[in-house]
C-alpha cells in the first residue's frame, strides 16, 4: 500500500511540475522580415498617347503560395516596386488585406493587359472584400496614393518583363 502510495504521489508531482513549467515557458514567436526581390521590370503606358508614364521593379506572384500570400507581414516597400500577380486566366478577382501591413493601391489589368479598374488606399489588416469588378488576368500591387501621383487611367497599359 505504502508502495502504491508513493508511486501515485510522485505521478501527480510529475504532471504538476510538467504542467507549471509549460505555462512558465512563455516562448516569443518572431516573423522573419520578408523582403523585396526583383523578379522583373514592369511599364505603365497612357492610353491616349502611348508614351511611358511609370516604370517598376517587380515581384511576380504566379504560383498558388506566391498569389495567396501576396505583400503579406511586409513592413514597406519603395515607390518604385510592385507586386504583379499572374493568374492562368481572366475573371473577376477579390483581393483583401489580410496580415498586409502596408496601404495599397491595387490595380486590375485585363489579359491584353489594359487597366479596367482600381481599388484605391486599400487599409492596412482590413479583410474586406476588393473586387476587380470586370475580368482581370493580372493584378498590381503599389503603394497606396500612387494610382493619383501617376494619374493613372483605365484604358492605360502595361508591359513586363521578367
Amino acid at each position: 500500500m505504502h508502495i502504491r502510495l508513493v508511486i501515485i504521489s510522485s505521478i501527480f508531482l510529475c504532471l504538476n511540475l510538467s504542467m507549471h513549467s509549460c505555462k512558465d515557458d512563455k516562448k516569443e514567436i518572431k516573423q522573419t522580415e520578408v523582403y523585396f526581390k526583383k523578379e522583373g521590370e514592369l511599364s505603365i503606358f497612357k492610353s491616349t498617347s502611348d508614351s511611358l508614364k511609370i516604370s517598376l521593379d517587380i515581384e511576380i506572384a504566379d504560383t498558388d503560395y506566391e498569389i495567396q500570400t501576396g505583400l503579406m507581414y511586409r513592413n514597406s516597400m519603395q515607390n518604385n516596386q510592385g507586386m504583379l500577380f499572374v493568374f492562368k486566366d481572366a475573371q473577376e478577382r477579390y483581393f483583401y488585406m489580410k496580415n498586409t501591413r502596408i496601404p495599397l493601391d491595387i490595380i486590375f489589368i485585363s489579359e491584353n493587359n489594359a487597366i479596367v479598374s482600381f481599388q484605391k488606399n486599400a487599409k492596412p489588416f482590413d479583410e474586406s472584400s476588393l473586387p476587380s469588378n470586370l475580368p482581370a488576368k493580372y493584378v498590381l500591387e503599389v503603394n497606396a496614393g500612387l494610382i493619383d501621383t501617376w494619374g493613372l487611367n483605365v484604358g492605360d497599359s502595361i508591359r513586363y518583363n521578367k
